[in-house]
């Protein structure tokens, strides 16, 4: 009876711990996203009927918010698909590597573990030696080193699904290194492809550290959103995260989808 109550009692530690994490992790952003219906009412949140979408509204006329979202939108989708390309190839030759496995997933993993603002200053420094003007493409460049990595854990644990004995059954029949990527590989790893292309795009779209030293004349989004808070926010300021947030639970709720439907289907066949 005794270790049976401990067990409980540890649960219900567990569980509590894990709600207060929860609650100080996703509070802040829902509050965010509650008041943008209704900033007026700040520090309360509206009731359902003070809720409004002027403000959504107003972000039509906000010219220096849409072309700074333009700016981390092209910038996000560059890095993506380099950084998801890049992951691929890297976990592709993981697999082929033997005992420099480790040394190469150390190597990969390296830029994740050296601060944004090491990484956006030293780019910045190399680049200003060669003469190269910021533009979007060296803010991309700069948040490749540190979407790359994610999209590379991702990528290979989803290649935890592949059994060898399929790529060796594959090449016993005759297929090319290329057919068993093609036909093997990719189709079983789909759901780590669309998760590697949803948190380098998230990762890259909120980045600020980097991108503060590799700007060019159009500052990305972040950037703007900082220098506007720091001015005296607008409601449209809200208006815009709130929408940021929800397109963000959007697409980690599809990706969750996507993978929970993969793995029925697994189970089942």
């Amino acid at each position: 009876m005794i270790v049976g109550f401990e067990n409980r009692s540890v649960r219900l530690l567990i569980w509590l711990l894990t709600a207060v994490a929860i609650i100080v992790v996703y509070l802040p952003p829902v509050y965010l996203l509650g008041i943008s219906f209704n900033p007026e009412l700040q520090p309360g949140l509206p009731a359902i009927g003070d809720m409004s979408l002027k403000w959504y509204a107003e972000l039509a006329n906000e010219r220096g918010l849409l072309a700074a979202l333009r700016e981390s939108l092209l910038i996000a989708t560059a890095a993506t698909v380099v950084s998801v390309v890049a992951a691929l190839a890297a976990s592709l030759a993981y697999l082929e590597l033997g005992r420099l496995r480790n040394i190469w997933f150390l190597v990969v993993l390296l830029p994740m573990f050296v601060p944004g603002i090491v990484q956006g200053l030293a780019l910045s420094v190399i680049l200003n030696r060669w003469q190269v003007v910021p533009f979007w493409g060296t803010v991309a460049l700069g948040h490749l080193l540190w979407t790359l990595p994610f999209a590379f854990i991702v990528i290979l644990t989803s290649m935890v699904t592949i059994k060898k004995s399929y790529l060796l059954a594959a090449a016993d029949l005759g297929a090319s290194w290329r057919q068993r990527v093609v036909h093997i590989v990719l189709p079983l790893i789909v759901p780590g492809l669309v998760g590697g292309v949803i948190f380098s795009f998230l990762l890259s779209l909120n980045e600020f550290a980097r991108s503060s030293y590799l700007v060019g004349r159009q500052n990305t989004l972040p950037l703007v959103m900082f220098g506007k808070m720091n001015s005296g926010a607008t409601p449209t300021i809200y208006a815009l995260s709130g929408s940021i947030f929800f397109a963000s639970i959007l697409a980690v709720g599809g990706f969750m989808y996507l993978s929970a439907r993969r793995s029925r289907k697994s189970a089942g066949g």
